[in-house]
């Protein structure tokens, strides 16, 4: 029998899986408003999901599929259906000029 946490992962698996970018996000996070900002910014629509909104067991299931076990896991970026991280992923593709090509390839991106 599968447990509640590995049931949560696959969910949240699926849901990145619908969308070429997906932020799981707090209303509350500072760093999820900067990736958030970040993205639009580029012209990128990202679909959102934001905790607040969720019961507190999907944020401990996000950071199962991170390897975290804190709230500076936040957020929690999928581009293209796959894992990307978490800010510190995010600002080092986009600092290192990788971000944009991942962006494009996922569809995110038409320039």
């Amino acid at each position: 029998m599968q447990s509640w946490n590995g049931y949560l992962q696959e969910e949240i698996e699926r849901m990145a899986s619908r969308n070429a970018v997906v932020i799981f996000s707090k209303n509350t996070c500072c760093m999820c408003h900067a990736i958030k900002r970040l993205l639009c910014g580029m012209g990128v629509n990202p679909t959102v999901y934001e905790l607040d909104d969720h019961n507190p067991t999907w944020q401990h299931a996000l950071f199962s599929l991170l390897g975290s076990s804190s709230s500076s896991a936040l957020p929690v970026v999928f581009i293209g259906g796959k894992l990307v991280g978490s800010m510190d992923s995010i600002m080092a593709a986009h600092i290192n000029g990788t971000l944009v090509p991942l962006l494009k390839e996922a569809g995110a991106l038409w320039l």
